[in-house]
């Protein structure tokens, strides 16, 4: 049993990379090793597997329900999806001769795109979180700090995409996004001399989309392992109560 506790520990600490990791690790540990409860007792392998499921499970339906909200993206500027990078570079260009308000109400809509994108979401992560083993979380051990994401974006990415990138392509046409899109990349590419640009834009709104989404369920895992008062159900408060 010690052996698992330890195994969970070195699991939740490297779920994600986070400030402050040490001293999670650290108050993990104690709890574990103290039996995971105010009551004691040590905790069975099913309650650490299920607290590990049900801790994931959480994060990403509160990740979800807030990416897919309204402004869920765009107020968010940690995941705001912004221009394509070829597009960044002409920004100026276009802002000069007179396209600056078609490239705001651009940004806007590739936003409100990836929201709808979001609530996909959590019926590919639901999979994913249902098969992990054991087996898994002894690789996640042996793996860097980042296995366990690098586990979660292995098992869902491709499966999610397939998901989202339908959904961003319809999002895209009724957000106006291609409208604007095209619009600018048409006026832009009639500047004299410039470098003709054609950045594929649903492939990038799909995969901004994404890693908007893995950020989201990674600030709400670390909600769950330092706030008590996160911990909605009653096996993430037996597996992290103190």
């Amino acid at each position: 049993m010690k052996y698992l506790a330890y195994l969970l520990t070195f699991c939740l600490s490297g779920m994600l990379v986070i400030p402050g990791q040490a001293q999670l690790n650290k108050t993990i540990g104690k709890v574990l090793n103290s039996g995971g409860s105010q009551s004691g007792g040590n905790l069975a392998e099913s309650d650490i597997v299920s607290g590990l499921k049900e801790a994931l499970k959480v994060g990403i339906q509160n990740g979800a329900g807030k990416a897919s909200s309204l402004d869920g993206y765009l107020k968010n500027e940690a995941i705001k999806l912004l221009l394509p990078p070829e597009i960044q570079k002409a920004e100026a260009t276009l802002r000069k001769i007179g396209l600056g308000d078609q490239v705001d109400k651009f940004v806007v809509s590739l936003n409100r795109s990836a929201e709808d994108a979001a609530k996909k979401a959590v019926p590919v992560f639901a999979s994913a979180i249902t098969s992990m083993t054991i087996t898994d979380a002894l690789g996640i051990l042996k793996g860097p700090d980042s296995a366990a994401t690098a586990y979660l974006k292995r098992t869902t990415n491709q499966e999610l995409y397939k998901a989202f990138y339908p959904v961003v392509d319809s999002a895209l046409n009724q957000n106006d996004a291609t409208k604007y899109y095209t619009e600018l990349v048409t006026a832009y590419n009639k500047v004299p001399l410039v470098k003709k640009i054609n950045p594929d834009l649903k492939q990038y709104a799909t995969q901004k989309a994404m890693d908007g989404l893995y950020l989201l369920v990674a600030d709400e895992e670390k909600k769950i392992r330092e706030n008590p008062a996160a911990r909605v159900s009653t096996v993430l408060q037996k597996v992290f109560g103190n």
